[in-house]
């Protein structure tokens, strides 16, 4: 039967790749990669560096497909919808190279930025593939160093503070509707729209924010919300003008008394 190694390759760095992780990079006979166009056509080179380093017999095949493209304007009721038909589109894709790309016996490989847990959806689409009966394969998942890790580790913080919890979730959630309640420190991930600027008239509230965490082109900003707001908005303007896209994270920590 195929077999498939969903593989955490973490936020960037190859040197976060965990052993787990090259000891699957040696089990593969065929690497599947999904690329965004050229605008991120780095992306693709950082996981064909991974390979190189990892996997120098090059006894291995890469498939590169195409991402489909997803209605990023869609909001509210349309949210949802809009995300299922994208990941469908992505079955059919991931159904076709399975089918087309990997013999009956032979194991393949999707590498996944950071972990394959954290707002990843590699894993439900091929649970999807698997419901739909076409093809038959068995996988296993490699967890990976996430955007979050390596960014508490990058500003030498914790994700929160003794005996209080802490929360991850969407620009869009926390755009919408603020702070979760009793919780005051919140990992923001996935925000094309700044929200953290919700907060920015606010004296209370730091931020820790990274963008292309663990690259060469990272960038970190921490400080008083209120102070570093602005300059988190310019170097983010400046970097996505300069490479045409930007993944970034960021943790919104309220100071509270004690």
């Amino acid at each position: 039967m195929r077999k498939i190694h969903v593989i955490g390759i973490g936020a960037g760095d190859p040197d976060q790749l965990t052993l787990q992780a090259v000891k699957a990079f040696a089990d593969t006979d065929v690497f599947f990669i999904l690329g965004k166009g050229e605008e991120k056509a780095d992306l693709v080179a950082l996981r064909r560096g991974m390979l190189d380093a990892h996997r120098p017999d090059g006894a291995y095949r890469v498939v590169e497909a195409r991402d489909p493209e997803r209605d990023r304007k869609a909001g509210g009721a349309d949210y949802s919808p809009a995300v299922d038909d994208w990941r469908s589109r992505r079955a059919d894709i991931y159904e076709r190279l399975l089918v087309e790309e990997l013999g009956a016996d032979a194991t393949g490989a999707f590498l996944v930025w950071g972990d394959p847990a954290l707002y990843d959806s590699t894993i439900g689409i091929l649970e999807e593939v698997l419901g739909r009966g076409a093809v038959a394969f068995d996988y296993d998942v490699v967890p990976g160093i996430s955007s979050v890790s390596a960014l508490a580790a990058r500003h030498r913080t914790g994700l929160n503070r003794v005996a209080r919890p802490v929360q991850i979730t969407t620009g869009r959630r926390l755009a919408d509707e603020g702070f979760p309640a009793g919780v005051d420190d919140v990992v923001v991930m996935l925000d094309a729209r700044q929200a953290f600027q919700r907060y920015a008239d606010r004296d209370d509230v730091d931020i820790y924010w990274g963008a292309y965490i663990g690259t060469p082109d990272e960038i970190l900003v921490s400080g008083p919300l209120a102070q570093a707001a602005p300059r988190i908005e310019r170097l983010r303007a400046e970097a996505r003008d300069r490479k045409g896209w930007i993944m970034d994270t960021y943790l919104l920590r309220r100071r509270t008394d004690g």
